[in-house]
């Protein structure tokens, strides 16, 4: 989930809205009591983004926005936790774990770094990453968009320029190709109406200044008056253009690959109203837009991505309760959440739906664990609602990079040390894990 002050794990902005290479011996901690045994080819699974985890994505538009002045970052990535060389460390600890599954990105900005360039050296990487992922019997679960994009395609405009579907298209058509036939599953954009989330969010005048200048600063440093993030376009712009960029990918990927899953991931928070007459179906119009046909339309699984409930009465957002439990992202702790976007998945676009992202962010390790219980008790009530549930796939598996609050948001199962790029599992990994190795739900 991203956007704004009160949700900063993976906004794009923030105030507006190791050395060691044996592998990590885990305890073998007691499976929690789980009502039911998971239905057949469950994935338990944990993810991570390539700029979130790689560390050193110099071509990418989040790396000059990342160390430009002004900056909405707190810190930068710089190695982040080196997964483009250590991943399979953080394979190793998920298979120890007992999952059978690992989210992970592809970077469109090493695949290619100039504008109709690939990288055959990249490519080459990304399949041994994969093959990597495999060999430790994890599904290789593929994200090809996680909110970057290289600079060459932010310089030219991002998603406001007519032909970026084409260019998105070209992009995924590549992978497909020459990666394909090692994905598991695959999804063009993380989170495809991040912009559309965004906007929900109130706008301090100091926090929509702070941006003002960081767009003049990646202009100036550019030399490009089109230089458009994301983050900061207008959702009215780069939404349609989004939306052909996922159709034209979709049938690229399957010309290459028709044997090949291809869905889409939207952030999918609990929408509340606050009194009467409710607002839920105004503000789930303003947050998933015509997203919903486009899931259902070109699709072949919708991924549930959701960390929290977003309140909203006839003024806007409503904050949490003053005595309600608050996450490090600064929004409220409540994973029940989770069953009611699943709910909403299966009554609106009716695709086989996996939880691709569903964590916290806390210092009590504790209360992750809680968090990851009531989570899964709300998953287990679904399937015993007759809805078909394929997936629950922890967000972070380790302490990454997140976005503009920097290193200070622990999402992780694990821990890493900033200097040696050491993981240290926390109890809820293995909790987590014994969850995951005894496949009940």
């Amino acid at each position: 989930m991203s956007g704004g002050d009160a949700i900063a794990r993976r906004a794009l902005i923030q105030g507006a809205v190791g050395a060691a290479t044996a592998p990590v011996l885990l305890g073998n901690a007691p499976a929690p009591a789980r009502r039911k045994p998971a239905p057949k080819g469950f994935l338990w699974g944990a993810a991570i983004s390539a700029h979130q985890s790689e560390g050193n994505n110099t071509n990418s538009d989040a790396w000059l926005a990342e160390n430009i002045e002004p900056t909405l970052f707190k810190e930068r990535s710089g190695d982040a936790c080196d997964s483009y060389h250590r991943y399979d460390q953080d394979f190793a600890l998920a298979q120890q774990l007992g999952l059978n599954c690992y989210r992970l990105g592809i970077e469109w900005a090493r695949i290619e770094p100039s504008e109709g360039h690939f990288s055959n050296a990249e490519l080459d990487h990304y399949a041994r990453v994969l093959t990597a992922c495999r060999a430790r019997g994890l599904a290789p679960v593929v994200t090809l968009s996680h909110f970057t994009v290289p600079l060459w395609f932010a310089k030219r405009g991002g998603f406001e320029v007519a032909d970026a579907p084409q260019l998105f298209a070209r992009y995924c058509a590549k992978v497909a190709e020459r990666l394909g036939g090692l994905m598991h599953l695959v999804t063009t954009f993380n989170e495809a109406n991040i912009g559309l989330l965004v906007s929900l969010f109130p706008q301090s005048e100091a926090g929509a200044e702070l941006q003002r200048a960081a767009q003049a600063a990646a202009v100036a440093a550019t030399g490009s008056p089109k230089f458009s993030r994301l983050a900061f376009a207008d959702p009215a712009v780069t939404t349609p253009l989004m939306q052909e960029a996922h159709r034209r990918a979709y049938a690229a990927i399957k010309a290459a690959r028709p044997e090949l899953p291809v869905g889409i991931t939207l952030t999918t928070q609990d929408i509340q109203s606050a009194g009467a007459p409710s607002l839920v179906a105004d503000y789930e119009r303003r947050l998933y837009g015509n997203w919903i046909d486009v899931a259902r339309d070109h699709a072949d699984f919708f991924g549930v991505q959701c960390y929290t409930r977003l309140v909203f009465d006839e003024k806007g957002m409503v904050p949490p309760p003053k005595d309600a439990e608050k996450t490090l992202s600064g929004y409220e702790f409540y994973p029940q959440a989770l069953a009611n976007t699943i709910r909403w998945a299966h009554r609106t676009i009716g695709k086989p739906i996996y939880v691709t992202e569903s964590g916290v962010a806390v210092a009590d390790d504790a209360r992750r664990i809680a968090f990851i219980d009531a989570a899964l008790d709300g998953v287990r009530a679904c399937l015993d609602e007759g809805i078909a549930v394929h997936s629950y796939i922890y967000w972070s598996l380790l302490d990454n990079f997140e976005w503009t609050s920097g290193y200070a948001v622990p999402f992780g199962l694990a821990a890493v040390d900033r200097d040696t790029f050491v993981r240290a599992p926390r109890p809820s990994a293995h909790h987590f894990g014994a969850i995951a190795r005894a496949n009940r739900i």
